[in-house]
């Protein structure tokens, strides 16, 4: 084992614990995720939400994934489909975000300073207070008026950072009503989160 692979200590059934190699960790939580019920593991064949509505998965030809109608063509070997179909959303989620917050930002008069894309749990998108904006790039599997009004509410703390009735006032003043998108990501938001790509 390389001196530079971390070791973490893995509890066992509750009565003791063993050493792993942090890359076998890593392998050990992705097989638990994907056993979870309701987790989906993308490859061919999987039906995967893309702007709010439904892919199919399916071998392509060529270098490029495409959408074609409601089948997203995946080219190259089966085994890397998943991670390729995760490539895909990223590129699309940061072309979608930026465009949204480029839009809010000259209707606020306020410029950002980036747009760095995440993948966590906790939040679907943050301002820093130097302006920088950040985003789960799982929002592009949402429908576009939710990625939307997440990219007006990230852009309106440029003017007001804190959720304030001004904030608010802000948010409304660049989306508009926004109940039905702040709903969704309360009911549906987390079913984004099922879906496995595979190794990164």
């Amino acid at each position: 084992m390389s001196k530079a692979t971390p070791l973490v200590w893995m509890m066992a059934g509750g009565t003791g614990g063993h050493i792993m190699p942090g890359l076998a960790v890593a392998d050990w939580l992705r097989a638990r995720v994907a056993d979870r019920p309701g987790a989906v593991v993308v490859g061919h064949g999987a039906a995967l939400p893309v702007e709010g509505r439904t892919l199919t998965l399916a071998p392509g030809a060529g270098r490029r994934v495409q959408a074609e109608g409601a089948v997203l063509r995946v080219p190259g070997p089966a085994g890397q489909a998943g991670v390729r179909a995760q490539g895909w959303l990223k590129a699309l989620a940061r072309e979608r975000l930026a465009a949204a917050a480029d839009r809010h930002a000259a209707a606020l008069g306020r410029p950002y300073a980036r747009i760095t894309l995440r993948d966590t749990r906790s939040r679907w998108g943050s301002c820093s207070d130097r302006g920088a904006l950040s985003f789960s790039w799982r929002l592009v599997m949402a429908p576009p008026e939710v990625l939307d009004y997440v990219a007006a509410h990230e852009v309106a703390h440029l003017a007001e950072m804190n959720h304030s009735a001004a904030f608010w006032a802000v948010v409304r003043r660049l989306y508009g009503p926004h109940e039905a998108e702040r709903r969704w990501l309360h009911e549906e938001g987390p079913a984004l989160h099922r879906y496995r790509f595979g190794a990164h």
